[in-house]
């Protein structure tokens, strides 16, 4: 097992969505026993395996399911649809005898509706928990909302309540009611939490949305999206894909600014309170998902010296198109932006966002582009997030809408499909369920099923699982590759073409990615000539052969030596 106070810094993390892993009783919903039954698939200490060193787990925690796990109504407690307290303990204890951390979601802007707590708060005004949660009066004789605050999926933020006679605030679902987090009532409960699952191993936490915590207190409404702060739209633009350019030119579908439900000054204060707890337990880190138009208000979210989250998510790369100069821009931007103490985490998937291949795919290129992705992945400056089935290039999942289950979905059809494509059940193997249960899946199989699975590609020595295979287990070789420093490369690189140097104490590797469909080749200065290919994208090429000239094939990545 990775240690240090910052073994953070040197993992390849690994998402785990439970409900669609593997399932061990055969009720078509994946489960912690499951999870445990693949963990040597994970790592087993060989090359023979994937070789992550942490997984971060969507919550397993007791839940109604309206947005499936993300609205919790026990947090010191496992949903029984996915196991025990019992399996956790287990599951940690079998994690940690295989070096792999274990990472769980802390979702606590809001909590489901069916809490104890907000029963509580929610049974009448004057109840000692009434304040645990955000209630309003209505505004004039209509009774409208408090203010204009739309929820981040649809429709307003605010819901009335008939037997209280005010409105509560939810910044997802009606069903997911926001705490409040200007109450230290609020803020010692959490922390309780916090220190119930670091006590029974928990390695750190993923925190969701957290620059939603809080709220302004004037409860001023939101000014129109035409309005929002100009800063946001030197953000490379041009760089994001067309469905991402309409949605961020055009604000939908909220049509304003969310200046004030969002990004406010308390929430880093929430933050520096919940990092002085983890601190007093050893080698345990944060990464929080901090998402905003302004990048620089993104970056604040280290603290003054370090002492908020460990690291932060930065989703610029799910939103590029396939140029290598956005890829590049993205990068840079928060290499520049970042205080020197600050370390980043990308991503390319998640149980949110279309699947990487399918986003960035093109027929039959889709794997070559999808090796090439995963280079840059786990050879950039920062830690590195594979989302579950990645590595065999699991493709989106279509549905139709009498099938789908995300309420995302179920709202915007036709005009959005949902989450649900992204979280298909996990691919093990060809036939019935593709290996994940003996029942009905919860969700169809994705497709492509038969050769997008574990079984099929572990046989192949040239398939996507195996690169990642050799390319992870390359990487814990290379402290260049996991501390060292950043430096991107323009002399000499075509613009279809990234490269950059990774560099630690003399040790200077090159890595070059192609974006483009045809051959290019690199006309490094003198001091950048490669001495030998470490590892290539292409079948064709061999670990070890020369590295220059620098010819790439189409949609080749390599990791050379200098």
């Amino acid at each position: 097992m990775l240690t240090g106070a910052d073994w953070w810094k040197k993992a390849v993390f690994y998402q785990i969505y439970p409900r669609s892993y593997m399932d061990s009783d055969g009720d078509g919903i994946g489960d912690l026993p499951g999870i445990i039954e693949k963990l040597d698939y994970l790592n087993d200490g060989t090359a023979n395996s994937l070789g992550v060193d942490a997984i971060w787990f969507s919550p397993f925690f007791k839940s109604p399911e309206y947005d499936y796990g993300y609205d919790i109504a026990d947090y010191c407690d496992i949903d029984p649809r996915f196991g025990t307290l019992e399996d956790f303990d287990r599951l940690v204890s079998e994690a940690h005898r295989r070096g792999i951390r274990v990472m769980l979601d802390l979702v606590v802007n809001h909590s489901s509706h069916e809490h104890p707590w907000f029963k509580e708060s929610r049974s009448s005004r004057d109840n000692p928990r009434r304040d645990w949660y955000i209630w309003r009066d209505g505004v004039g004789p209509r009774n409208r909302p408090p203010n204009n605050w739309r929820n981040h999926f649809f429709g307003p933020a605010w819901t009335y309540d008939e037997h209280t006679e005010q409105y509560y605030l939810h910044s997802f679902l009606p069903q997911q009611p926001d705490l409040n987090w200007f109450n230290p009532q609020v803020r010692r409960a959490v922390d309780d939490v916090v220190r119930f699952w670091l006590d029974r191993g928990a390695d750190g936490f993923r925190l969701d949305v957290a620059h939603v915590y809080c709220k302004d207190e004037q409860f001023r409404s939101n000014p129109p999206f035409y309005r929002r702060p100009k800063a946001a739209e030197k953000a490379s633009i041009g760089d994001l894909s067309l469905p991402v350019y309409l949605f961020y030119l055009l604000g939908l579908p909220e049509l304003q600014a969310k200046l004030y439900n969002q990004h406010h000054p308390e929430t880093h204060r929430v933050l520096k309170e919940f990092r002085k707890t983890l601190d007093e337990y050893p080698e345990k880190t944060s990464i929080g998902e901090i998402v905003g138009q302004d990048p620089r208000v993104t970056a604040s979210y280290y603290g003054t010296g370090n002492d908020e989250l460990h690291m932060n998510f930065y989703f610029d790369l799910t939103h590029c198109r396939w140029k290598a100069g956005a890829f590049r821009r993205a990068v840079e931007r928060w290499e520049s932006l970042l205080p020197a103490e600050a370390w980043p985490a990308y991503t390319f998937s998640n149980h949110d966002i279309v699947r990487a291949i399918s986003r960035f795919g093109r027929g039959s290129d889709s794997d070559a582009r999808a090796r090439l992705l995963a280079m840059l992945l786990l050879t950039l400056r920062g830690t590195p997030f594979i989302y579950y089935g990645e590595e065999i290039g699991m493709k989106e999942l279509r549905l139709p809408r009498r099938l789908l289950r995300d309420p995302v979905g179920k709202k915007w059809y036709p005009f959005h499909r949902g989450r649900d494509g992204c979280r298909s059940p996990m691919q093990w193997k060809g036939g019935h369920a593709a290996g994940f249960t003996s029942g009905d899946p919860w969700l169809p199989i994705g497709p492509e099923a038969e050769r997008r699975n574990v079984a099929f590609q572990d046989k192949d020595p040239r398939s996507l699982l195996n690169f990642y295979r050799r390319l992870i287990w390359l990487r814990k070789e290379q402290p260049a590759l996991i501390t060292g420093s950043y430096r991107s490369v323009v002399e000499g690189v075509p613009g279809d073409c990234y490269a950059y140097l990774r560099e630690d104490k003399g040790k200077r590797l090159l890595v070059a990615l192609n974006f483009a469909a045809r051959r290019r080749k690199l006309c490094l200065p003198p001091t950048l000539e490669p001495s030998r290919l470490l590892i290539s994208t292409a079948e064709s090429r061999t670990a070890g052969e020369p590295g220059s000239p620098l010819i790439l094939d189409s949609y080749e990545g390599c990791l050379l030596e200098l």
